[in-house]
């Protein structure tokens, strides 16, 4: 009983700190000037947006089964789409974006047999997706400084990433030093037979990327109906921002990524001579599509079907 009250106090001191985060931005732009940019969205560009997230999770559940099918663990495609969807319901309504990814690794372990498989198919395969934006914020962030799009400004990141390098390699001297290392040495066995061997990084880079491309398209679906987009540079310099905007909500510091992405297009705007509100519109209308788009969770997370039946029959 006390650990679950713990756990109401942290669901709602996150959502709590979401809220004060949000507020922070609105208050730092023209609240008003937001309201006329959101009010800009087409009603239009809705059903092609929500289209665009369908094949999302019928894309993302398929790139999640051929990773864990690689480790050897069976999972039916109908049930890998109901999963994802349910987990990506509660990645959007559940703190730090990845309690609903824990939840479906969990699931597909009890039904396969094999837990640690479980979650290291459904971790390589975010890992897939991430390795993937990663790159593509890095050709966008290149992009936009070297065409002049955006300014630079002073810089301190080179020494974060010494320090990071620095802490990676202890832990990992460590982690050999102790226990740690059967497990690493299983992570690795499995990271190369369902990531970096030759035949399946092709398929996973492919794969991650057209999935990149659709979160992408939601947004430029969003910037075209309000009026945002008048031709292919504006569209690429959207695509780009809004690449990186993804990558603001891998923080796990509030709900779904809200409020980090309105705060990341509230910077990011005004540097590509852009209107703040304009981005944290975009960002806002964003994150409302796609908590919409995830619903469909909502009604697997009441299904009740038995974990068993997401490998196949035979």
């Amino acid at each position: 009983m006390r650990k679950r009250r713990i756990k109401q106090v942290r669901l709602a001191a996150r959502w709590l700190f979401t809220i004060v985060v949000i507020g922070f931005v609105v208050r730092s732009i023209d609240a008003s000037a937001l309201w006329q940019e959101l009010v800009r969205f087409s009603p239009y560009v809705l059903v092609p947006a929500l289209a665009l997230t369908v094949f999302q999770v019928a894309l993302s559940a398929w790139r999640w089964r051929y990773t864990v099918e690689r480790l050897g663990l069976p999972l039916a495609y109908g049930a890998a789409v109901r999963e994802y969807y349910l987990a990506t319901f509660l990645n959007q309504v559940l703190p730090g974006g990845v309690l609903g990814d824990v939840n479906r690794a969990w699931r597909h372990g009890s039904g396969a047999g094999e837990r640690l498989a479980a979650v290291h198919g459904v971790a390589i395969e975010r890992l897939s997706g991430q390795l993937v934006l990663a790159l593509v914020v890095v050709l966008s962030v290149g992009w936009l400084l070297g065409s002049g799009k955006i300014m630079a400004g002073p810089w301190n990141g080179g020494v974060w990433l010494a320090v990071g390098v620095v802490a990676v390699f202890i832990a990992f001297w460590l982690a050999l030093k102790t226990g740690l290392a059967v497990y690493l040495q299983r992570l690795r066995r499995d990271l190369f037979r369902s990531l970096l061997n030759r035949r399946v990084l092709p398929v996973q880079l492919g794969s991650s990327l057209l999935v990149l491309a659709s979160y992408l398209g939601v947004f430029l679906c969003l910037a075209w109906g309000a009026g945002y987009v008048e031709s292919w540079p504006s569209a690429a310099i959207i695509a780009s921002l809004g690449s990186i905007l993804l990558l603001s909500m891998v923080i796990p510091l509030t709900v779904a990524g809200w409020g980090i992405r309105e705060g990341a297009a509230a910077v990011l705007w005004p540097m590509a001579g852009l209107p703040a509100e304009q981005g944290v519109a975009l960002s806002v209308g964003y994150g409302a599509l796609v908590l919409v788009s995830s619903l469909p969770g909502a009604g697997f997370l009441l299904d009740g079907r038995p974990a068993q039946r997401m490998v196949n029959p035979d």
